[in-house]
């Protein structure tokens, strides 16, 4: 049997792919601290902090595939010295965060990265973990840079925010779509494609990415998946500025919005991962996936990114001189 180390499965993308392994045969162990979440039925947890000694002593024997989901290099760095030599194959999964520009559209894999000087920045600890591991695993290592990963259960609320704004109806606030586009892929998708690729000993660099979307498509996509019947109101970005929103994600943010200038972040090269057996479903399936999703979770529930009604009624007041 198959013997499977995730380092951190009990968080969203950790956990699916843990669970995608088991459903395939494989026996699954998930070393984390086990403080965002318990792993799928069938696993097993060991508690640790990697930040202390002795973190991977309860992992004894080889491993067919080790799957690292760690930002820090500090907690990289060590796990390559406890384990890299017990594993037939490794997964880092990076993202494509690590690159230096946004401003090339379908940009691949080749494109410059950042230079990892300010290891407190994502995208500077992505890219020292990549070279941690590049040069202590060889040939052995498969770098996957996912895109937006969406879907049930993602805690980020980047993109459920959206279905479960327009099934509230009334007025929505939306960014200006023209030159914008959404690519995001589905967690389901991605967590399936990495489980096959350690199956498959995968190596290289690949981008894990979804199809590509004009944000104006997304939105008529969207407004079917909710069967919408409101109005949205598109705000340009110089009102959305002045009103303090905020791109992208966090606090009074409008999600999946990023500046102009970024707009490239959203329409990388996928054809690597798609050339390497991985799979898109249509983006309406994760759409209706992602709605029924927050139904269940709540659709009022206190978010992590989004507007606040109050929030959105004064972008409207602003834009309309009217509240919502």
């Amino acid at each position: 049997m198959r013997r499977v180390l995730v380092l951190g499965g009990t968080g969203w993308l950790g956990r699916e792919i843990a669970r995608t392994a088991i459903a395939e045969g494989a026996a699954v162990t998930a070393l984390a601290r086990g403080e965002s979440g318990a792993v799928p039925d069938g696993a097993r947890l060991v508690r640790a902090d990697r930040l202390r000694p002795g973190a991977y002593d309860a992992l004894a024997g080889d491993w067919d595939e080790i799957i690292e989901l760690a930002v820090e290099p500090g907690l990289v760095g060590p796990a390559l010295d406890a384990l890299g030599d017990r594993a037939s194959h490794w997964t880092l999964v990076s993202s494509v965060s690590v690159y230096e520009n946004n401003t090339s559209p379908f940009a691949d894999e080749s494109a410059v990265t950042v230079e990892p000087l300010d290891l407190a920045q994502y995208a500077d600890a992505k890219v020292a973990a990549e070279r941690l591991s590049a040069a202590r695993l060889g040939d052995r290592l498969l770098i996957a840079r996912p895109g937006l990963i969406v879907g049930p259960g993602d805690p980020s609320d980047r993109f459920g925010y959206w279905p479960a704004r327009l099934h509230r109806g009334g007025r929505v606030v939306i960014p200006a779509a023209e030159g914008r586009y959404v690519q995001a892929i589905d967690v389901d998708d991605l967590a399936g494609w990495i489980e096959r690729a350690g199956r498959d000993h995968l190596v290289g660099v690949v981008n894990a990415v979804g199809a590509v979307h004009p944000m104006d498509g997304f939105f008529r996509e969207l407004s079917a998946a909710t069967r919408f019947r409101g109005e949205q109101v598109s705000v340009d970005d110089a009102d959305l500025l002045a009103s303090g929103v905020r791109y992208w994600a966090g606090p009074r943010s409008l999600p999946l919005w990023l500046p102009l200038s970024d707009a490239a972040f959203a329409q990388r090269d996928g054809s690597a991962y798609l050339a390497a057996g991985g799979t898109l479903r249509p983006l309406r399936e994760t759409l209706a996936r992602t709605l029924e999703d927050e139904i269940a979770r709540g659709l009022d529930r206190p978010r992590r990114a989004g507007l606040t009604p109050d929030e959105e009624s004064a972008v409207l007041e602003r834009r309309l001189g009217t509240g919502s």
